[in-house]
Formats: structure tokens, sequence, C-alpha cells
């Protein structure tokens, strides 16, 4: 019996310790630490070049022509505790904005984080898109295929 007993605190301690991970596991998007690396940009110092050099290329550009604002995005989503049966939980969810003049001096930079994110309110308006509107033939033929195949 005490063999027996050994044998299973081994198999049990065994388990436990190969299904334990020292390194979180994570899946990132976007640009990997943001904050930190938009702490190295300084206002009315840095400029584009810098910008790119630090960050990297934008994930977009606003379409406003007066200024020239650019967006980064950074996503952490990781394992949830046992209760949550592993499910993917959003850990972290940044959003940088730097505004550049005219010539390419940074003029303001902004880090928005998971919880500014959700005080913020956006539109419920839904934009129409002409291109993406059936013309008459498609819908002519729709209908005739509706009737035809009782669809």
């Amino acid at each position: 019996m005490d063999f027996i007993h050994k044998v299973i605190i081994i198999l049990i301690s065994f388990t436990f310790l190969t299904s334990c991970q020292l390194k979180k596991s994570t899946r990132a998007h976007g640009i990997l630490f943001l904050e930190n690396r938009l702490d190295q940009m300084e206002v009315n110092s840095s400029n584009i070049n810098d910008a790119l050099r630090i960050i990297g290329p934008p994930h977009t550009k606003s379409i406003d022509t007066t200024k020239d604002t650019w967006f980064y995005f950074e996503t952490v989503k990781g394992k949830g505790k046992y209760h949550q049966l592993g499910k993917l939980i959003l850990e972290e969810n940044n959003v940088a904005v730097l505004e550049f003049d005219k010539f390419g001096i940074l003029k303001n930079k902004n880090l928005y984080e998971k919880e500014d994110l959700k005080k913020m309110k956006f539109s419920d308006k839904n934009t129409e898109n002409i291109m993406s509107q059936k013309s008459f033939v498609e819908k002519f033929l729709s209908s005739v295929r509706s009737k035809m195949y009782g669809k």
C-alpha cells in the first residue's frame, strides 16, 4: 500500500508540474508596448520620421487634410481563469493618437486605454454606401429567381 501511495503522489505532482506555465499565454495584435514607445515621443520636438522609426507606420491616418493625424492600436488578449474555461479576455486595448502640424512636427499625443474607450460615445448613424446598392438589373434578376425557385 505504501508503494501505491508514492506512485499516486508522484503522478499527481507530475501532472501539476507539467500543466504549470511560467509565461502567461497571450495573443497580441497591433503595436506591442505602445505606451512605452509613445513615451519616447516628445511634443514639439519629435517629427514624422521619429514616429516611423520608434513606433512604425500608422494603422490609419485621418482623412482631414488640414491636420495630419495618425492612429496606432494595441490589443492584447489572454486566457481567462479556470471559471472562464480558458476563453480569451481583453487585457489591454490601447489607441494612440499622434497629431502633426504642416511641417511634420508632433503637436499633440494622446493614449486612450481600455477604460477611456468605454467612456467614449460613438455615433449610432449608419453611412449609406452607393456602391453596395443593387442595380435595376440585379433587382430584376433576383426577383425572377425568387419567383422561379420560391426563395
